[in-house]
């Protein structure tokens, strides 16, 4: 791959990193709120709606849906899951991600950053709904 490749094709990659990682997102959602994919437990579990875990739930399901339209918005709700998945569970283990099972916490944390910053770019609603009249 030649730069000028990586270059010219740079929105679509984008839209396919943001596109995945909603899905991503999205399915940890569906685990929290629906039992899906095993629940919380592996056997279909769910967590309560109004407790600390449903609003994680809740910002994890419809936040992922949301990364083409509101996309800055819902970086930021899952900047702040991350941040608080990190506080409540991962650091009484340790600080190091891969001994206290948070790679993936920062890993989605690294990912709603650069997606604050960018936004939904070339193909997201946002462009369709907001867009400036100069």
């Amino acid at each position: 791959m030649t730069t000028k490749f990586l270059k010219e094709n740079a929105d679509y990659f984008y839209f396919a990193f943001r596109v995945l990682v909603g899905l991503m997102f999205i399915q940890h959602g569906a685990q929290k709120l629906f039992g899906a994919f095993g629940g919380v437990t592996g056997e279909g579990s769910t967590v309560q709606l109004f407790s600390l875990f449903g609003l994680a739930g809740v910002i994890e399901f419809f936040g992922g849906l949301l990364f083409g339209f509101l996309t800055r918005w819902a970086a930021l709700f899952g900047i702040f899951d991350m941040l608080g998945a990190w506080i409540k569970v991962h650091i009484k283990i340790g600080w190091i991600p891969i001994l206290n099972q948070g790679e993936l916490v920062v890993l989605f944390f690294a990912s709603f950053l650069i997606i604050l910053v960018y936004g939904a770019k070339k193909w997201g609603l946002d462009n369709l709904l907001f867009r400036s009249k100069k």
